[in-house]
């Protein structure tokens, strides 16, 4: 029997342990979309939680914003959405970028690029079709309005510019983060969670000085911290990459842009944050078509400008595929999900060494009730099957650390403490679990 592949022993993986099923499996799927299970849901939040710790909580030049999936569509006309995305496209198999059927001149361009790389390049068909979601809001039919799921969560924190700077009075340079849905109508969804039709992003919008060299400067900035997050969060550095957009490849508006990229088992390295320099263009465009000044007044020099704006925009969904491959080991006869204990869906689960024995099942319930109310994570508890069995499944979600009730534990007041990744155990008193946890879990 031919061994699986990588990728099909995570999406079995996924299903089988709870992480992410097909949405809607039961009707038979909606292709591109995704629904996280009980595991999954944890790891997802565990991913955000951080991102929000190091964007948000522990900054003073960064604030928080959650703007709404529903906007004017007057928005996506200044942004450019609709414009780029509603004519006949064709689109890029390699690389899955579109250009519009009649730029030939772009298209040999980028089948140039790929070819000075060795690399074949096939199109689809033309398709006239636009990649933001149409919605219709209105109670009486024939009187609907027209709207967009948005496409992206950016433009939510671009126009709301002035309200931030009304209510804060911030001075540059600072930052707005968000974390949200987003949804396009993608022709070629695929690789799992990879490429969605729904999907979460984790964005920084970081308004700086309309300076070239400070502006490059921060760029380089936030490309070292968006990377060393992820590594510091347990992704191994050698999987990863920056690569630098090429001038055929930039944005209309963009200055420079970078990806970071992971590693993947489905075709090499793939994009799953950017690091780009848009420029002064999305406040500029949304204030000519607002009307709205979205100026900012520099109280130290008395002067007005639109401010340049550093953005990182990062794949939730994506950072999850990407730590679930990155962790993912396999050990003679037992598979671990080495994931950093700050994602971990669950840190700790209780056993009873046997589930027939109510003095063990008593005390180690009271234990686990004991951790789950003075421990600020996921603690589970389980008493299904074996020991053994206990440990493989726990291994197999990513649980750092199993804690073993045994017949010892009700005369001296210890336990077992096992650790995933070494399968070494320790005993301990039990009035020290508290604090060895927190420490463990939070280094």
């Amino acid at each position: 029997m031919e061994e699986k592949s990588l990728m099909e022993k995570i999406i079995s993986l996924s299903k089988r342990r709870g992480f992410i099923f097909p949405s809607s499996e039961i009707y038979g799927g909606l292709a591109g979309v995704w629904d996280y299970g009980p595991l999954g849901v944890e790891l997802k939040n565990n991913i955000k939680r951080e991102f929000w710790k190091s964007m948000v909580l522990s900054r003073d030049d960064v604030f928080g914003i959650d703007a709404a999936i529903f906007m004017n569509p007057r928005v996506w006309e200044a942004s450019g959405h609709l414009e780029s995305f509603s004519d006949p496209l064709v689109e890029c198999r390699k690389c899955n970028q579109r250009f519009r059927a009649d730029h030939q001149d772009l298209i040999l361009e980028h089948e140039n690029w790929h070819k000075k790389r060795g690399e074949e390049v096939l199109w689809t068909e033309p398709k006239n079709f636009n990649l933001l979601v149409e919605s219709y809001l209105g109670t009486v039919e024939g009187e609907k309005s027209k709207v967009y799921l948005r496409g992206e969560i950016t433009q939510g924190v671009h126009v709301n510019f002035k309200n931030i700077l009304n209510t804060l009075s911030p001075s540059l340079p600072f930052g707005v983060a968000q974390i949200g849905k987003a949804f396009r109508n993608e022709i070629a969804p695929g690789n799992f969670v990879f490429r969605s039709r729904e999907f979460e992003q984790m964005e920084l919008q970081y308004y700086v000085y309309p300076d070239d060299k400070e502006s490059m400067e921060y760029l380089e900035y936030w490309k070292n911290e968006r990377l060393n997050w992820y590594i510091s969060l347990g992704l191994k550095k050698e999987n990863l990459r920056f690569r630098m957009h090429e001038k055929d490849e930039l944005a209309h508006y963009a200055k420079s842009a970078w990806d970071i990229e992971y590693n993947s088992p489905f075709g090499g390295f793939k994009e799953f944050e950017g690091i780009h320099h848009r420029g002064n263009w999305d406040l500029k465009r949304h204030s000519e078509y607002s009307g709205e000044d979205l100026s900012y007044f520099d109280s130290k020099t008395n002067k007005r400008f639109i401010p340049y704006i550093i953005e990182t925009s990062g794949g939730v969904d994506r950072a999850v595929l990407f730590f679930l491959i990155d962790s993912y080991f396999e050990d003679k006869d037992r598979v671990i999900l080495k994931l950093h204990p700050k994602l971990a869906p669950y840190k700790v689960a209780v056993f009873p060494l046997l589930a027939n024995k109510p003095e063990l099942v008593d005390f180690a319930k009271k234990l686990y009730n004991d951790l789950k109310l003075n421990l600020n994570f996921k603690i589970v508890w389980d008493d299904r099957g074996n020991i053994g069995k206990r440990y493989y499944s726990q291994d197999e979600i990513g649980t750092p650390y199993c804690v073993t009730v045994d017949f010892d534990s009700l005369k001296n007041q210890d336990v077992t403490i096992r650790d995933r990744d070494t399968a070494e155990q320790i005993r301990m008193p039990i009035d020290k679990l508290k604090s060895y946890f927190e420490e463990k879990i939070n280094k």
